[in-house]
Formats: C-alpha cells, structure tokens, sequence
C-alpha cells in the first residue's frame, strides 16, 4: 500500500513538474492574459491583456514588451523597471491567467464546380451556410441538375437536392461550410 503512495506521489510530483516546466517556456502571444503580483506592494497586483503591439503596462513601468518572452523574461524585465521604486529589488511574479483566443481565418475557400452560375474558388465568411454559399457564387445555369448536387468534403460525398431544400422537406441548406469544401453541379439530362 505504502509502495502505491509513493509512486502516486511521484507522478503527481512529474504531473507538476511539467506543468511548471510547460509554462516557463511558453511564448507570451498578444491577447493573452497575465497575473501578475508585487509581494512588496499589493496595489500592483493585477491581471492584464497582452496588447496588439505585444506590450502589457504596469503602474511605474511604462510599457513593456511581452510578447515572444517567457513568463520568467517578463518577470525580470518588470523586476528590473519596479527596482527604482524600491529600497531593494521587488519579489515579482508573473503567471500565465489565460490564453488568446483562437481566431478564426476572416476568409475561407470552398470551390464550385460544374453549373454553378460563378465556378472555381469562392472566398466565404467562417459560418456560412450551404443556402448562403449557393447565393454568393450566383446559384445555378439553366443546365444545372439541382437534384443531384454533390457536397465533398475530403473523402466524404453527401448528394443534396437543392429542390428539397427550397419546399423545406430537407435542412441540408443549413450545413455550414468547411474551407476546401467543393461543390459539384452536374449538367441535367434530357428528360431530367
């Protein structure tokens, strides 16, 4: 049971270790969020946003930079900025409160190919949905067989039929389209 404890208590000691080690050497990035702490002055003690510019400021620091440093980089830096305003060298720490979000792309590519009023590739807003898609790229020739459209997605072939879509018997106007989607038209046949 004792020999459970311990090897419990040293993965849980690696568990922290790396977790440590993983946040001193990540790269600050503008909009991330910072915490940090002046043990000599507690009205220094704030958590703030990482600027476009990469800049984060602090009451007697002045801008400074952030973005591409270590959180023990920025520490020292602020360290080195806060020392003339104290008889010995302030205790500053600095923690990583949280990460820029995820931005999406403002564009994405999604190609038509066939009877598409408008074909090649077609740049759309993330989001936009397959109804959307079809209004931007112009909809279809008068040779188009809307019965029979193809949505590819990688490997991945869903027929869509455009007709079912507009009596609202189908929701498949409302699947959001992916960046390298490809829509393919056919030409109708004769009798179609």
């Amino acid at each position: 049971m004792s020999r459970i404890v311990t090897l419990l208590g040293s993965l849980l000691t690696l568990m922290l270790f790396s977790t440590i080690t993983l946040a001193q050497e990540y790269r600050v990035q503008p909009g991330d969020t910072l915490r940090i702490e002046v043990a000599e002055d507690a009205s220094l003690n704030r958590v703030v946003l990482v600027a476009p510019d990469g800049r984060i400021a602090l009451p007697g620091t002045g801008n400074v930079r952030a973005s591409g440093l270590t959180t023990a980089q920025i520490q020292s830096a602020l360290t080195s900025r806060l020392a003339a305003s104290f008889v010995s060298p302030p205790n500053v720490f600095v923690g990583i409160e949280g990460l820029a979000p995820e931005r999406e792309p403002r564009t994405i590519g999604i190609f038509v190919v066939g009877e598409g009023a408008t074909v090649g590739r077609i740049e759309i807003e993330p989001g936009t949905n397959l109804m959307q898609a079809i209004a931007q790229f112009g909809g279809f020739t008068n040779f188009a067989a809307v019965k029979r459209i193809q949505l590819r997605r990688g490997s991945d072939v869903y027929t869509i039929n455009y007709n079912s879509i507009l009596d609202g018997s189908s929701e498949n106007g409302a699947v959001r389209m992916r960046d390298g989607d490809v829509i393919v038209i056919p030409q109708r046949k004769l009798f179609e």
